[in-house]
């Protein structure tokens, strides 16, 4: 890389590798240009792994944060999310789907905050299939909102991906079982579908994730799913173990 001196100022004449441009005199007229490297990218084991496990954060997100989002404890939202989606298991996905396919799995994170967590787990009350927490019966604190976020496994023959929702429950919508409280329908039997039930007061809220009995995800997490997924990126640089 050079320097020209333009009577105004230095001008920089070569490649700036960072920013991806060249740029030169031509004919006394400044040209830039994209610069590509014809230098094969890195992708040892441990690099697929990570890029893996940040594509799907991202594709889990770009579904989520279409609801009300409380991710309270990092300077934006996404930030807060990604740090605690990134400890899911890694899922292997072809480069076909990247940036697309998403599962539903237990401890995707929809909330982060100060209140103590809600414990809650799928099982049934009187036969009936219920989300049952550790809320306590006949309790009804101040300004409290409870929001139950529901994520649905869909597929198709080519993609599949989650997608989220949510409401506003209250107590009164809840039933006692042995002092504490449970949502109670037919629809917690659903095998694709997930829940989380998250409290809010004023400006704070309970860490919440994800409960499901969904198990589609655990295909993409075996040794022949990555295998698969990276020869589709052009294989590994180098042989490595995790």
């Amino acid at each position: 890389m050079s320097k020209k001196s333009t009577g105004k100022g230095v001008m920089v004449i070569g490649r700036m590798n960072r920013a991806g441009v060249t740029v030169y005199l031509r004919q006394g007229q400044m040209v830039t240009r994209t610069s590509h490297s014809m230098e094969k990218r890195s992708n040892t084991l441990a690099q697929f792994v990570y890029r893996q496990k940040m594509r799907h954060t991202m594709a889990l997100w770009k579904m989520l944060r279409f609801c009300e989002t409380w991710f309270t404890e990092r300077l934006t939202a996404y930030q807060n999310f990604a740090s605690l989606a990134n400890r899911l298991p890694a899922v292997y996905v072809t480069k076909v789907l990247m940036g697309q396919a998403s599962f539903l799995m237990p401890g995707i994170p929809v909330s982060d905050g100060k209140l103590p967590t809600v414990k809650q787990e799928l099982g049934e009350v009187d036969g009936v299939p219920a989300l049952i927490t550790d809320l306590k019966a006949g309790e009804w604190p101040c300004n409290e909102r409870l929001l139950l976020y529901t994520g649905v496994q869909e597929t198709d023959s080519l993609i599949s991906r989650v997608r989220f929702s949510m409401k506003e429950v209250s107590r009164a919508e809840m039933t006692a079982v042995d002092g504490h409280l449970a949502l109670v329908g037919d629809e917690f039997a659903d095998d694709m579908k997930g829940w989380a039930l998250v409290r809010v007061v004023n400006d704070r809220c309970s860490p919440q994730t994800i409960v499901t009995r969904c198990t589609l995800y655990q295909q993409y997490t075996t040794e022949e799913a990555l295998e698969k997924a990276a020869d589709s990126y052009g294989g590994l640089t180098m042989p490595g173990i995790l």
